[in-house]
């Protein structure tokens, strides 16, 4: 029986060096002997890195690689970037920066959309649904970094909503715009209250941790009931950055 989840979020809230690493290393280690083969460091705590957290980084993202895993860094500050580049950390993981609480054009939302397809959720098998999510968003004016984080923002929606309802009506629909994709997942389900679970203190919880990490994946996270009938929509925005100026 599993006891932690395919998915970990890892925060890091201090500098990155030799008095850090090896806290972070014992937690790596014991997440993927248990098997979880996604992991996502969220560097928003961390302003340095030194020799010996960058050697661990690149030894980890090495054993993830050949583990057939992915090991991430989001909420990377402009400092720590520099020095992620140049050890060449982000030619082998996704890296992405810290988001600008503001000066950052709001997405006018009288744009007409580019497309809009409805994604049919496999309950039996939901690595179709992710892939198929993948390839439309690799339509969009996403990043590589971008791409991935939107792309497993949606995956955590979906597997919530076949958790939540054993797939029960749910579907996915995808919005691309010039700027943006927007992610729509709906669900037929007796629904919840997202309230309950958004805010958990602790990232051990069982419930509410696939909430806090499409928030930290995406730029904005809504989650209501659905306009008519029974069940929930979560909505997921990801801007694409690489349009902006």
């Amino acid at each position: 029986m599993r006891t932690r989840p395919d998915i970990a979020l890892v925060p890091v809230d201090r500098d990155l060096d030799v008095t850090s690493v090896d806290a972070l290393r014992q937690t790596l280690e014991s997440l993927i002997a248990d098997g979880c083969r996604r992991i996502i460091l969220n560097m928003a705590g961390a302003t340095y890195i030194d020799s010996a957290g960058m050697a661990l980084l690149l030894a980890e993202i090495r054993r993830m690689r050949a583990l057939k895993g992915l090991l991430s860094l989001t909420n990377v500050s402009d400092q720590v970037l520099a020095i992620l580049r140049r050890a060449r950390v982000v030619d082998f993981a996704p890296v992405s920066r810290t988001r600008p609480c503001d000066g950052r054009t709001v997405p006018d939302p009288s744009t007409p959309p580019l497309w809009r397809t409805v994604v049919p959720v496999n309950k039996g098998d939901l690595s179709l649904t992710r892939a198929s999510i993948g390839r439309l968003l690799e339509q969009l004016s996403l990043t590589p970094d971008e791409l991935f984080d939107a792309t497993l923002a949606a995956g955590e929606a979906v597997g919530n909503a076949v958790d939540h309802t054993g797939g029960t009506g749910a579907s996915v629909t995808i919005v691309g715009y010039r700027d943006r994709a927007v992610i729509e997942v709906t669900d037929c389900g007796p629904g919840f209250d997202p309230s309950c679970t958004s805010c958990v203190a602790d990232p051990c919880a069982e419930r509410g941790r696939g909430i806090r990490l499409m928030r930290l994946l995406a730029d904005s996270v809504t989650i209501t009931p659905r306009s008519t009938g029974e069940g929930m929509l979560v909505r997921i925005v990801k801007l694409a950055h690489a349009t902006d100026g």
